[in-house]
């Protein structure tokens, strides 16, 4: 099963793929992950996304598609993947078509106000990590983490302002290759308000 997820942030792709992953016995391979393990371990192509991004640019297709080519070349990945974060532009998406076949283009659909009030209600703990929701998931003191105690945090990208020029971007980028996809006959529309579980049996209704 080779699959691509699309849907705006806020979307829940990322709970869905992690839910796919183990349903199918597919790795779900995130460009952000991607980037981040090449940094890390130092590659070629690590030192250069580094250096791109410490100068606030954006990484061009060319290296994009080099690290998710060399990706799908792994042994876990010949039985099918999910893809998160590519294609982001036609050029990727055409790359795609080149190095192998699809069998379905997941477009999780969310309204704005959705995405806004999801996004913005997101805090943060500094010192672990932990995400909590001030709607979904509060923590049980209103404003501190459970472990540490320490004031949660909203970061920058979870401003309501932020988020709407997130949307913005997505929407410029993405629009176009909804409609590739949609004119490739792959795409699949699916309702991302529900609860992840309704969504994941929508899923897997879908690709039957």
């Amino acid at each position: 099963m080779n699959l691509v997820f699309l849907g705006p942030p806020g979307a829940g792709k990322g709970t869905i793929a992690s839910q796919a992953k183990v349903q199918y016995d597919i790795p779900h391979i995130s460009t952000g992950d991607l980037f981040r393990n090449h940094i890390k371990h130092e590659t070629e192509l690590g030192k250069q996304v580094k250096a791109i991004l410490s100068r606030g640019d954006l990484v061009p297709d060319s290296i994009t598609i080099a690290m998710v080519k060399e990706r799908l070349a792994e042994d876990d990945a010949k039985k099918g993947f999910i893809l998160d974060g590519f294609p982001r532009t036609i050029i990727q998406a055409e790359a795609l078509e080149g190095m192998t076949t699809l069998d379905a283009v997941v477009n999780f659909k969310l309204g704005r106000e959705e995405i806004i009030k999801r996004l913005s209600g997101r805090r943060m703990c500094k010192s672990t990590g932990r995400i909590y929701h001030l709607i979904y998931d509060p923590p049980k003191k209103e404003g501190l983490d459970d472990e540490t105690g320490e004031p949660l945090m909203q970061r920058d990208d979870d401003k309501p302002e932020a988020i709407a020029h997130r949307l913005d971007v997505y929407l410029e980028q993405t629009e176009p290759l909804i409609a590739f996809y949609k004119e490739e006959g792959l795409l699949v529309d699916i309702d991302a308000s529900h609860s992840p579980d309704t969504v994941m049996a929508e899923l897997v209704s879908v690709l039957k």
